[in-house]
């Protein structure tokens, strides 16, 4: 038998939920077929087969979550008649025993476990019992509710001590008290309107991108400062050289690149903006991995493109394209989805005129780009409708001022209006 395990799924993810199966016990299947879809925080990943035989068994059904390494089911090597069953088996019993254990062993050893042996009684740090905690400490776990049992203790044989939960009491007390969000409660809908509801359960990936957005909210001093944009030039550049461009490096010349290439230039004078926060300290990142947002149909996504300051306005925009198909395929890899440094989000694209964006965590800051639209503007002392777009900047104030996000945009703002200066790096 060949066990079909949950893979390793990245930094700082360690459960997915169970999307679908693609096969059923009985079917095929070959080496590296794809068998079930899991869900995690980031991405959406197949499970392939390790080896070529029938599936013979599966251990979990759609909806479950599974830890890493969690037995998802079983492929019997080979060919053969599969079970017939559909749903998952227990392990064969050893030879000699019944596949059905007694009441009492059922409940104090799984099955096939071996014969129970006696539990050591050694007391070690943080194991103290119930009845060999000191009154005073029974009294004090009582009231402040913390378990002795998580306390290592200083007494004789690891005992906690009425000093050690003195100790954990203050140092709870003085612990930043997380702030989790409100369950929102939805009056009851009439009995004609309920049959006529729908109720989906959220996907992993939508939950995640609830907490997270709540979070940052929640955590961040936010703000947003706004400013505006002529595209004229770039749309001039865009249109004089996007054959060109196409033709040589196989890429459409899109905006995100000219945005990319200016965010990275007012980055780099405003280093702040392109830091966070790591308890009490500012971490200043002088590298520049810029997110790029793309809207997928299971929820927003943050691929990242690594060093953008080390590639040509070529190699941005290939990059952005490639990441962007593969977001919307659900084929990206959790590590191409970390690490940024700063995001930029085009709600320009769904028609948006204005918004205010909300950070990326634990990125200090995230430019909204907007719809161009033509509007009256001054230019040379006269009136004339210029491509316009609004830009917003929201970013964390409690590392960045007032005064380097307004400097921030409007360095973003000159780099677009000039756009040689932006490619010239000046």
């Amino acid at each position: 038998m060949a066990d079909i395990r949950v893979p390793t799924l990245g930094e700082s993810v360690t459960e997915a939920t169970v999307g679908k199966w693609f096969k059923q016990p009985g079917d095929a299947v070959t080496v590296d077929e794809p068998l079930v879809e899991l869900e995690t925080d980031k991405v959406t990943l197949e499970v392939p087969a390790p080896a070529a035989g029938v599936l013979s068994a599966v251990t979990v059904k759609d909806g479950d979550t599974v830890a890493v390494g969690a037995l998802l089911g079983q492929i019997k090597e080979g060919t053969g008649a599969a079970p017939k069953v559909g749903t998952a088996t227990a392990t064969k019993p050893a030879a000699g025993q019944t596949g059905v254990p007694d009441e009492k062993t059922a409940k104090t050893r799984p099955i096939g476990a071996g014969p129970e042996q006696p539990q050591p009684r050694e007391v070690t740090a943080g194991a103290t019992t119930s009845m060999q905690m000191p009154p005073s400490v029974r009294k004090m776990a009582a009231e402040s509710g913390i378990d002795p049992s998580r306390i290592s203790g200083t007494g004789m044989h690891g005992q906690v001590t009425k000093g050690d939960m003195i100790a954990a009491i203050e140092r709870a007390a003085a612990a930043p008290t997380p702030v989790s969000a409100p369950v929102q409660m939805r009056a009851p809908s009439p009995a004609d309107d309920a049959a006529r509801e729908e109720r989906v359960h959220m996907t992993r990936l939508r939950q995640t991108i609830a907490r997270r957005l709540k979070e940052a909210q929640s955590t961040a001093a936010m703000l947003t400062t706004f400013n505006e944009v002529d595209m004229t030039a770039v749309m001039h550049m865009r249109n004089q050289f996007k054959e060109l461009f196409e033709k040589k490096h196989g890429v459409k010349l899109g905006f995100m690149g000219f945005f990319v290439r200016a965010c990275i230039q007012a980055l780099k004078e405003i280093p702040a903006v392109n830091a966070e926060i790591d308890g009490t300290d500012i971490v200043y990142k002088n590298y520049y991995h810029i997110g790029i947002a793309v809207g997928t149909e299971k929820g927003l996504v943050v691929p990242v493109v690594r060093d953008a300051d080390q590639l040509s306005l070529a190699q941005i925009e290939k990059s952005i394209a490639d990441l962007g198909r593969r977001a919307r395929d659900g084929s990206l890899k959790i590590e191409e989805m970390q690490g940024g440094t700063f995001t930029i989000t085009n709600g320009g694209v769904y028609g948006s005129l204005m918004s205010t964006p909300i950070l990326n965590a634990p990125q200090s800051g995230i430019l909204g780009m907007h719809k161009i639209q033509e509007r009256p503007v001054i230019h040379e002392g006269k009136i004339e409708a210029r491509p316009m777009m609004y830009l917003a900047l929201s970013y964390d104030h409690r590392i960045v001022d007032g005064r380097e996000a307004v400097t921030f945009l409007v360095r973003v703002k000159e780099g677009l209006e000039d756009p040689a200066r932006v490619l010239l790096d000046l």
